[in-house]
C-alpha cells in the first residue's frame, strides 16, 4: 500500500466509526479555506466542551439512573437510522484535513470515498471492512466484527451491553459520552458530542483516540436521510486482496 494509503487507513479506521445519524454542520466547515483546529481540540471545543479523551483508564464508570437513561437514548438514536448519505471533513492528529462523501445502509454497510488527490475508498459489505487503494489496485480487508464499527452501526445498538462507558456528562444543551468497545479485539476509544434540545439529541462531532494516543476528529454536512442508498455501493472492488484475521496465530 502507498504511504498515503497507509496514513489514510490508520486515520480512517478511527474516523469512520459511528458516522450513522449525524447532525448537519454549517457549510462553512467545508469551505476550501477551512483551517486546521488547534492541536488537542475538537471542532467546537471551548470552555463548554470537554474535548480530551483519557486513553489511560480502561475502567468503566458506574452509571446512575439518569446516566443510564442517557445511554439508552444514544442507543435509540443510532438504531433509528437506516440509509444515510452526506459529506465529511476529517482532521487527523497532525492537523491534516481530508474531505469526501459517505454512504451508509444499516446494519453494517458503509462506503467512504475520499476526494482528489486520494484514490482511497473505505467500505463495509456487512461482513468485512476493506481499505481499497485504487492507485495500487490493492485492498486490505478485515473482519468487521474485529473493528470498532460494530458498536454503533450494528443491527442492535446496545452500549450498556457492548461498550464500557468511560465518561458521561449531561447538561441542558450538551451531552458527551466516551466509549470503549468491550471486545478484546478492538482498540482505542471514541468521544461523541451531542447537542441537546429538551429530550432530543443530535450528534455534532466525534473524536477518536487510537491505541497510540493520537486523536482524529470528524464533522459531517449535507446529510440526506430520505434517499435510499443503492446496495451496489457496498460491493467490494475486484482488487488484489490481502486479508487479515483477528487473533490469527
Amino acid at each position: 500500500m502507498s504511504q498515503t494509503g497507509r496514513a489514510m487507513r490508520s486515520v480512517l479506521f478511527a474516523a469512520v466509526i459511528s458516522v450513522g445519524a449525524l447532525a448537519a454542520l454549517p457549510a462553512t466547515a467545508f469551505a476550501e479555506d477551512a483551517k486546521p483546529a488547534e492541536p488537542g481540540k475538537a471542532v467546537g471545543a471551548g470552555s463548554n466542551w470537554q474535548a480530551n479523551v483519557n486513553s489511560n483508564n480502561s475502567a468503566a464508570i458506574t452509571l446512575d439512573e439518569k446516566q443510564t437513561v442517557a445511554v439508552k437514548a444514544v442507543d435509540a438514536y443510532f438504531n433509528a437510522i437506516g440509509d444515510l448519505r452526506g459529506r465529511f471533513l476529517q482532521t487527523d492528529a497532525e492537523q491534516q484535513q481530508q474531505k469526501g462523501e459517505f454512504y451508509i445502509k444499516r446494519p453494517g454497510k458503509f462506503r467512504f470515498v475520499y476526494g482528489s488527490p486520494s484514490k482511497l475508498v473505505i467500505l463495509s459489505d456487512g461482513e468485512s471492512l476493506s481499505f481499497e487503494d485504487y492507485d495500487l489496485k490493492h485492498a486490505d480487508r478485515y473482519p468487521l466484527d474485529s473493528t470498532p464499527f460494530r458498536l454503533l452501526l450494528g443491527k442492535d445498538v446496545n452500549l450498556l451491553r457492548d461498550a464500557n462507558v468511560k465518561e458521561l456528562t449531561v447538561a441542558d444543551d450538551l451531552m458527551t459520552i466516551t466509549l470503549q468497545d468491550k471486545s478484546p479485539d478492538s482498540q482505542g476509544q471514541i468521544q461523541l458530542f451531542f447537542l441537546k434540545s429538551g429530550p432530543q439529541i443530535e450528534l455534532k462531532e466525534w473524536v477518536i483516540t487510537g491505541p497510540q494516543g493520537d486523536n482524529t476528529r470528524v464533522e459531517v454536512a449535507e446529510l440526506a436521510r430520505d434517499k435510499p442508498v443503492d446496495p451496489a455501493y457496498f460491493q467490494n472492488a475486484p482488487l488484489e486482496i490481502e486479508a487479515f484475521k483477528s487473533k490469527q496465530k
